[in-house]
């Protein structure tokens, strides 16, 4: 199955939301659409979400144009702290995140998510 945090909002996540509707129907796959605004995230789902992107730090999942990123002061945080804050203020969260298979890459450019789906 294949997952995408998504934001309707957002062009970037409506692109990729696109993209993954055409690759699941051409490849029969299933297609969970989360909008993770309207179901926020826990602490943990944010980690198995860390933990698939293969980071090794949380910066990448954090939106850092967002006011709560500089009133939190995140741009030295550590991955607990970025996944915290992203937990109290789901806007956060980059946009689209794309999971498959237990692994997750992020929708910007759209494109990029194409890369869960290349055959080892």
């Amino acid at each position: 199955m294949i997952t995408i945090y998504h934001n309707p909002h957002c062009s970037k996540s409506r692109e990729t939301l696109a993209l993954l509707t055409a690759i699941a129907e051409e490849q029969a796959l299933a297609l969970n659409v989360i909008d993770y605004q309207k179901n926020p995230l826990n602490f943990d789902e944010l980690q198995q979400i860390f933990i698939a992107l293969g980071d090794n730090h949380g910066q990448a999942m954090l939106r850092n144009n967002e006011d709560e990123y500089a009133i939190l002061k995140l741009e030295h945080a550590d991955t607990t702290t970025a996944l915290q804050a992203i937990a109290a203020h789901p806007h956060l969260l980059q946009r689209p995140i794309v999971t498959y298979q237990n692994k997750a890459a992020i929708g910007r450019p759209p494109e990029h998510v194409l890369s869960l789906f290349k055959k080892a």
